[in-house]
């Protein structure tokens, strides 16, 4: 729509004021083309006339709604013109007392002249990483987005302060370094942050001056390059200066001050270090009196001093060159005290006895002669001769302050280079920010060169502003694809032509500076002459001393006087030689020959406009103007390599009041620093810019119901658009915003203010019409009772007569009784009724109770059959349960007793080894007594011969002896080929037992690689499950809601369950004894077989002693009288030996077979196990999957109780596999015995025999050498049996090493199907069936043997380890520890207690050392552990959990009497012993405080966040919008695209996290509650804070929205029973006050006083700045009246103490306790998980 239609009734306008620049008025009468006049009405209710021209009508600006007023941004605002831009930052300035405001790219920052509370380290850590536009302006932002775009985009940025003297633009660059040395500490040695901060009092002690415009005026430009590192934190900076203010030294207008440093060091002439400097006071020095002021109001020099020297100090600047500073500066003030009279008109001089330039030429160490000529004289060169001729004393006192003005510069200059040099620190720059710190445009009463060059930069800084503008707004156009149109806006490069071009100012003025006859006339006649066409410059009509240059900003006339000396600069040459040999080092540097090129720094290289005239001797130096033009080339080219960012300081009136506001003043500074340039340039395209949900959100009420009904908003938003704004090039659509042009917001707000009236209109109509309805009606009701009365009366006062009367009252008398006889009737006849209903009543009521009593003793008869059918349930499936469990245990004992059995075999194969060389060497015994025997025949036959006597019966002899020893011969044959027979068999044996252990090992190894694949396989399906089970945990998510509503019906299933887990989790601890039984019953059956041992090793010591005897126990002399003395009985002595042989080859056989018997037995046994162990750890990956599956416990009861039933059927195939190893065992104790009996009976009988046959040939002395013989033989055949028992050793080692592995995979698998047994000891379904299982198998194994009564065994809840385990404990309990485990989640702080049971056992060895070491190690793990995982939160909780725990069992089982009240009899008996532990309670108590600050500040990372969306920007009540949208243009980059959501349901889940994951873990209700208290403090603050610094969120419905969110907080707390003893909700006082705040009413004195009862936890700044920022949402909200603020305000003066922050300290952490909380937990019942793998740990 034209913007003429917008003027009508009720809108207001702008007016021109002489006095406030503008002023309002509302119009009010519409306005018609063609009208000459507006009609008006001044805010005082002064009607006036607006003339208007008709031919072309210049309307009045139009005044934005209210509800825009106070934006953030100048851009925001509806209509952008300059009463717009000013009424808005007064209403911000003034009422609500914001100094900062954004104006598009620009801070635009106004000087309060008092010290506000908005730049605390609480308020840096605010804005730190916030983007641009969602907090309040603030020049933390604009440093906050410099530093952020230098991270994010790697390029070098710029901060652009500028402004008048006194505006504060040293202070707001001081406090944007101040930013970047607190967001980006290096956290080094070198405090490079704190140097760059401590540069800022040098710098402005001796640059900055007190002037009529401001107490600390910068007198220089100032850039200061912060540099950073790649992490992005300081390394260093660097300073450049620009065009220092040198006359300030020499001159000084009226109440103005020469530089501090002067002042400063006066102040201290007093001191021991300035004794030397001969100093004065201030007035007494002409450089420091010329203003008449030499202090400045509440500033204390003397203290400064103490602070410039402290801060040289810091820069690492050394005491001696201090020294040297402030001799030079007090030579300076010396000089300036040099008198110079006048001798004649045209000479000059100086007294040789004057103090001062005798106090300049010591301290300087320059020769007092020289400096007194060359100040009087001036030498000339001629052609032929040099001449010197004295001056006057006006050319001395000018060559005397040139020379001060000279020495001051090079000082300044030193300085600034000794603070850069100091600001160096090795490291290489990757990026910079720099901080511009420059004049604004000056125009004074007398504008001389140094205005000329301050306004010649801005102009030079202003064409950079307003490039860089105009491509920001081209960039905001294209990002949203937008067609861009050209924009016309100011562009003042011609007047930058006119200063530096060829043939400009400054070219003339470096021109004129050549002549040594040049004068200000002649050079502003030239520009007269040369420029005087240009429309820029023009001559006044008054004078010819000065010409005007139109800048940017306004007109300024400088007057030309001075322009050539000030561009000159020009010392005297003598002068400066004699400077040159000065013996103080410092002055004779200043004054040393500067090389060529020496123009510029960095040796950067400037072009400047047109090449500059060189100089052809040493006295034509550069000039002042090109080295300024040089300087300024240089900068900007830094900037231009930057990215900007502006800082414009305002000064809002000249007498230095706080929050006073002079129109005048602001707007002539805003004119001139480029504000309303950028509102200008914002105004021709489309300033005001809303995204598509604020708009929707602000102007649905325009919608219509089938515009609101559509799902989409953008579209709906361009339907809404098309229908209110015909024009369509009023508004663009974007992206992601709407684009209006000026003018279009207003008219949206204008009809939606329309159609709220008319709303309220309409509303009104109708109350009223209801409320006046209502009233007619009472009033009508009311006259009708008036009326019958009064007619009732009337008529009775007719009608009435005495027999009336008479007849009424006997008509009274008789109705009277009638009635009561009426009423007797009724009475009687209701009493009859209520009786016999009564009666029945009472009778159905009785039989009613009657019947209901019958229910309810059938109930209960139903009740107790059905409950003691349940409890049947329960028992026989706790039995169930109790058998499973003693099944698995007893399998495993099965296994182990397998290995023993198998151990026992190889004992079995060793002793059949040692009979077999038994045997052996028995054959050969029997060869050498077959080789003796047939020498005594011989013998024999020869003492027959000699013997005649006894021939006879010889030969009967020998006729008997010779039958026998054929049948002998015989047998020898047999036993000869029985022999070869059982090596044979033997030597087969042993190539089977070697084929058969070949054949093992590679079965082994096939089995362990399908293990290994197994395993793999495993790993995948596991992997494969997990995610199956993530999308089962999504699907069961989404089928929740489903079954919720089936739980009602489950309810009571679900309770009988509950109690039979209650009743399963009591009988668990039955299971332990259980263990104990059978760990006695193994104890008998190890008995057992010691006992058979033993039998076994007395029967081969037997075995041995008839060996040795049958082997060695022959002397000679029994040998040789048996062989001699009977010789006849020595063949049925070699009788009884074959056949004792024979009894023995028989023996061996019979065991060997029994041993392969045994061996393939064992065989069958070890591979029915070996597909036992596979079917089990096929069950253990069934059972594994079952556990997955726990959220589904109750639909999976059915197919468990069915699996496991399948199960049961190994349960018969166990028994039987026991009772036959039963069997087995009992047929070889049978054997064995029997074998052992035998082979006694044949040992004593042999021994018998032999005993006698030894004794019968001890007289044959003659077979002395066939016993050597024999012994010979006999070595050789021990020999034969050693080398034979060492093949059966490798074999069997071979067989043993076999057997190991494969007992080592049987345990390890055996061990997977334990850890996957102690998983599922949660299931209470498995622990019923191995509760069934180990109770059949106990009973079975009762059935076949006796047990032998046992000792229970009884724990001491310690832990022995060896000193070498200590590392791996270390590892499995600490660093390996996972808090997820479900060991660790079914026994919450188990770490913690297995960690004290091994310190109890070290200090019950009270092993010192021991004791120190693990203490130590355990405290090292721990801090790796929380070091390694610092951002872990489940971690942290478990360890701080966990280290609470160790703490409190130090403390339980010290033995001090204050922690074992409640400990137990057995606690008390358990306590430590040997070694106090109060020193290391300590240590862990400082660990725990480490780990719980370290546990809070990972919860505030991740809670910051999601604080102040889920607090404040989200909308949980729905209905009621709290946000007004703004129009604030962000920069682009700060806007990330993707951005999480968050909302008060984040947050309250998060917090859910927390507080599950420490109820997890066991960690005590009291840290619990500690760590919620603090939290929730954060949540309170951080909201807080942001509310303080968002002018946005302070509305009424905003504090709705915080009560509600509080509410939530609340009833979560309530809710995980956490209300009482957190002090959680005290936390949230102040942002519950601020809530309140913010909605009660804020108009009356009552309102003011309830508001200092009601917010006691706010402080008074706090307060007053909530009051300032209330931003009103709608036009029917009323701002805070500045009156009612200042009331306020005036109250809480009477509060004592509290603090005057603003923010509040979110790093503020509440003391943390750990009070004594002791455990009812039984050391002695811990059982060892083996899961965590301590196998090298054993309960004690």
């Amino acid at each position: 729509m034209a913007l003429s239609e917008l003027y009508t009734k009720y809108n207001r306008v702008w007016i021109p004021d002489e006095e406030h620049v503008w002023k309002s008025a509302e119009i009010l009468r519409d306005f018609k083309p063609g009208d000459d006049t507006l009609q008006l009405q001044l805010e005082d209710g002064t009607e006036m006339l607006y003339s208007l021209d008709t031919s072309s009508p210049q309307l009045p600006h139009l005044r934005n709604p209210d509800i825009l007023v106070g934006e953030n941004d100048l851009t925001a605002l509806s209509y952008l013109h300059e009463p717009a831009v000013l009424h808005n930052l007064k209403v911000r300035f003034v009422e609500s007392k914001i100094i900062y405001t954004y104006c598009g790219i620009i801070l635009v920052a106004v000087n309060p002249y008092k010290q506000l509370h908005i730049y605390g380290d609480a308020v840096i850590h605010a804005y730190s990483g916030q983007n641009m536009g969602d907090m309040d302006p603030h020049i933390f932002a604009v440093a906050e987005e410099a530093y952020k775009q230098m991270a994010r985009n790697n390029k070098n940025q710029s901060i652009i302060v500028s402004g008048e003297s006194g505006a504060g633009k040293t202070v707001s660059a001081r406090y944007a370094m101040r930013y970047f040395a607190m967001v980006s500490k290096s956290g080094s040695k070198t405090h490079v942050e704190d140097k760059v901060l401590a540069s800022n009092p040098i710098t402005e002690a001796i640059g900055n001056a007190k002037t009529t415009r401001n107490d600390n005026s910068s007198r220089f430009g100032k850039y200061t390059e912060i540099s950073f590192d790649r992490r992005y934190q300081i390394i260093g900076a660097n300073m450049r200066t620009y065009l220092l203010e040198k006359s300030r030294v020499v001159s000084q207008s009226e109440s103005e001050r020469n530089y501090h440093i002067f002042y400063q060091m006066c102040a201290c002439a007093d001191q021991p270090e300035f004794k030397s400097l001969r100093l004065l006071r201030a007035d007494e020095f002409r450089y420091t009196s010329m203003g008449g002021e030499t202090a400045i109001e509440g500033v204390d020099d003397r203290k400064d001093m103490e602070e410039t020297r402290r801060t040289f100090s810091l820069l690492g600047l050394t005491k001696d060159f201090q020294a040297d500073v402030f001799k030079v500066l007090a030579g300076i003030l010396h000089l300036g005290n040099v008198e110079i009279r006048n001798v004649g008109s045209d000479r000059s001089s100086i007294s040789s006895s004057d103090p001062h330039i005798a106090a300049f030429c010591d301290l300087l160490g320059v020769s007092p002669d020289g400096v007194t000529r060359w100040l009087c004289h001036r030498r000339f060169v001629m052609v032929t001769e040099t001449v010197v001729k004295p001056v006057t004393s006006k050319r001395a006192v000018n060559a005397r302050d040139a020379l001060a003005k000279q020495i001051y510069a090079h000082l300044f200059d030193c300085v600034i280079q000794k603070i850069n040099a100091a600001l160096q620190v090795p490291g290489k720059q990757h990026s910079f920010i720099g901080v511009l710190d420059i004049y604004g445009f000056e125009t004074f009463d007398i504008n001389s060169f140094e205005q000329f060059c301050i306004n010649y930069a801005n102009e030079k800084l202003q064409q950079q502003f307003n490039l860089h503008v105009f491509k920001l707004e081209q960039e905001e156009y294209m990002k949203e694809d937008i067609p861009w149109t050209l924009i016309d806006f100011y562009d003042n490069q011609p007047v930058i032509d006119l200063i530096e071009a060829k043939m400009g100012i400054l070219d003339l003025l470096d021109e004129e500076c050549l002549f040594p006859q040049g004068t200000d006339q002649n050079w502003l006649q030239k520009l007269y002459n040369y420029l005087a066409d240009n429309p820029l410059f023009e001559k006044p009509r008054m004078s010819n001393e000065a010409f005007i240059i139109q800048h940017f900003a306004d007109k300024v006339e400088y007057q030309c006087w001075g322009f050539l000396e000030k561009n000159r600069d020009t010392l005297y040459e003598e002068l400066i030689d004699t400077m040159r040999t000065s013996k103080f080092p410092l002055l004779a540097n200043f004054f040393l020959e500067e090389e060529p090129g020496g123009v510029g720094s960095k040796g950067i290289k400037v072009r400047p406009a047109r090449p500059g005239v060189k100089p052809t001797n040493k006295n034509l130096r550069t000039t002042v103007g090109e080295k300024f033009r040089s300087s300024l080339y240089l900068l900007m080219e830094t900037l231009n390599a930057t990215t900007p960012h502006y800082v414009r300081c305002i000064k809002p009136n000249e007498e230095k009041m706080p929050f006073e506001y002079d129109s005048k003043r602001v707007v002539q500074q805003l004119r001139a620093c480029g504000v309303l340039e950028t509102i200008h340039i914002s105004a021709q395209s489309y300033p005001s810019r809303w995204t598509y949900i604020e708009f929707y959100s602000r102007y649905s009420i325009l919608m219509s119901q089938q515009e609101l009904v559509l799902t989409d908003k953008k579209q709906t938003c361009r339907t809404v658009l098309q229908r209110l704004i015909q024009d369509s090039n009023q508004y663009k659509f974007g992206r992601t915003k709407i684009f209006f042009r000026a003018g279009q917001v207003a008219y949206l707000e204008k009809l939606r203010l329309d159609r709220l009236r008319g709303a309220c209109v309409t509303i009104q109509k109708h109350v009223r019409g209801w409320s006046h309805r209502r009233t007619f009606l009472r009033m009508r009701e009311a006259a009708i009772i008036l009326q019958q009365y009064v007619r009732g009366q009337r008529r009775i006062r007719k009608s009435v007569t005495a027999a009336a009367l008479k007849q009424g009252w006997a008509a009274v008398v008789i109705q009277r009784y009638w009635r009561g006889h009426l009423t007797r009737q009724i009475f009687r006849m209701v009493r009859s009724s209520s009786i016999v209903i009564q009666a029945f009543t009472r009778g159905w009521i009785a039989r009613k109770r009657y019947k209901k009593m019958v229910e309810v003793q059938k109930a209960l008869i139903l009740q107790k059959y059905a409950r003691a059918w349940l409890a049947r349930r329960r028992f026989q499936t706790l039995r169930r349960l109790v058998h499973n469990v003693q099944l698995s245990y007893r399998c495993q004992q099965l296994r182990k007793k397998l290995e023993d059995q198998g151990k026992e075999n190889c004992g079995l194969l060793e002793r059949l080894t040692s009979l077999a060389g038994a045997h052996a060497q028995g054959l050969d015994k029997l060869h050498s007594l077959e080789a003796q025997l047939g020498k005594s025949a011989t013998e024999k036959a020869s003492l027959e011969e000699r013997e005649k006597k006894s021939k006879e019966d010889a030969a009967k002899t020998i006729a008997q002896l010779q039958q026998e020893k054929d049948g002998f011969i015989v047998q020898k044959q047999d036993l000869e080929k029985k022999l070869a027979d059982t090596a044979t068999e033997m030597k087969d044996g042993f190539d089977q037992i070697k084929t058969t252990l070949k054949e093992d090992l590679e079965r082994e190894e096939r089995l362990r690689k399908i293990a290994e694949n197994n395993l793999d396989l495993q790993k995948e399906d596991h992997e494969k499950e997990v995610e199956i089970l993530r999308e089962e945990n999504r699907r069961l998510k989404e089928e929740r809601v489903r079954l919720q509503r089936q739980t009602e019906e489950g309810a009571q299933v679900n309770t009988d369950l509950q109690d039979q887990v209650i009743q399963l989790t009591k009988h668990v601890k039955v299971i332990p004894e259980l263990r104990k039984d059978l760990h006695n019953l193994q104890t008998q059956r190890d008995d057992l077989d010691r006992r058979m041992k033993g039998q076994s090793e007395e029967a081969i010591a037997k075995m041995s002693v008839i060996t040795r005897q049958l082997l060695g126990g022959m002397t000679e002399e029994v040998v040789i009288s048996r062989l001699a003395s009977d010789g006849p009985e020595q063949i049925y002595e070699a009788g009884d030996l074959l056949t004792a042989f024979d009894g023995l080859q028989k023996a061996t056989r019979v065991l060997e077979r029994k041993q392969k018997e045994q061996k393939e037995v064992s065989d069958s046994q070890i591979e029915g196990l070996t597909f036992k162990v596979e079917h089990l750890q096929n069950e253990n990956n069934q059972l594994q999957k079952l556990f997955q599956e726990k959220m589904s416990v109750n639909d999976s009861i059915g197919q468990e109780v069915t699996r496991l039933n399948q199960e049961n059927m190994v349960i018969p195939e166990l028994k039987q596999t026991v009772s036959e190893l039963q069997r087995h065992k009992q047929e070889l104790e049978e054997q064995l015995e029997e074998q052992t009996r035998g082979m006694t009976e044949q040992i004593e009988e042999i021994s018998k025999k032999l005993q006698m046959n030894v004794e019968e040939e001890a007289s044959q002395r003659r077979l002395l050498e066939q016993h050597e013989q024999v012994e010979r033989e006999k070595e050789e055949v021990e020999r034969r049996v050693e080398e034979l028992e060492e093949v059966l050793r490798r074999q069997k080692n071979t067989e043993t090493e076999a057997k190991t592995r494969f007992t080592q995979e049987a345990s390890r698998l055996t061990a997977e199907n334990m850890d996957f047994e102690e998983q599922l000891d949660m299931k209470d379904r498995l622990i019923r069936k191995l509760q069934n299982k180990i109770k059949s198998l106990q009973t079975s194994e009762k059935a076949n043997q006796t047990p032998a009564p046992t000792i229970p065994k009884e724990y001491l809840g310690m832990l022995e380890y060896k000193r070498e385990d200590e590392p791996k404990l270390i590892q499995y309990i600490i660093l390996d520890m996972k808090p997820r485990g479900v060991v660790v989640n079914m026994i919450p702080n188990m770490a913690a207690q297995l960690l004290f049971m091994c310190v109890r056992h070290a200090d019950y060895l009270n092993d010192g050392a021991k004791l120190k070491s693990l203490m130590n190690a355990i405290i090292s793990g721990v801090k790796k552990v929380i070091t390694d995982h610092q951002a872990d939160f489940e971690l942290l909780s478990f360890w701080l959990s966990n280290m609470y725990h160790m703490l409190n069992c130090l403390k339980q089982y010290s033995g001090e009497e204050e922690f074992m009240k409640q400990n137990s009899p057995r606690q008390k008996k358990n306590c430590l012993q040997n070694f106090d532990l109060s020193e290391h309670r300590q240590i862990f108590s400082d660990l725990a405080i480490r780990i719980y600050h370290q546990f809070i500040s990972v919860m505030e990372k991740a809670l910051m966040p999601m604080i102040v969306p889920g607090m404040l920007e989200h909308e949980s009540l729905q209905g009621i919008s709290s946000m007004k949208p703004t129009g604030f243009r962000k920069r682009s980059s700060s806007i990330y695209e993707d951005q999480e959501v968050y909302t008060i349901s984040s947050l309250l889940q998060q917090l859910s996290l927390y507080h599950s994951t420490m109820s997890q873990h066991g960690m005590e209700e009291v840290l619990v509650r500690q760590a919620l208290k603090q939290t929730f403090f954060l949540v309170g603050a951080a909201t807080l804070n942001n509310i303080l610094l968002r002018k946005d969120m302070c509305s009424c419905r905003k504090g709705m929205q915080i009560r509600c969110n509080i509410s939530y907080l609340e009833e979560w707390l309530k809710e995980k029973d956490l209300v009482q003893g957190t002090s959680a909700m005290e936390t949230l006082k102040p942002l519950c006050q601020a809530a309140w705040l913010l909605q009660v009413n804020k108009t009356t004195d009552d309102d003011a006083k309830e508001i200092i009862e009601q917010c006691s936890e706010l402080n008074t700044v706090q307060i007053v700045k909530i009051l300032n920022s209330y931003t009103p949402i709608d036009d029917f909200e009323k701002r805070v009246a500045p009156s009612f603020v200042r009331k306020v305000q005036g109250l809480l003066q009477d509060r004592e103490g509290g603090s005057s922050q603003l923010m509040l300290d979110t790093q503020y952490r509440f003391q943390v306790t750990f009070p004594f909380t002791p455990s009812s937990q039984a050391l002695e019942l811990l059982q060892l998980p083996s899961s965590l793998r301590l196998g090298f740990i054993t309960r004690i």
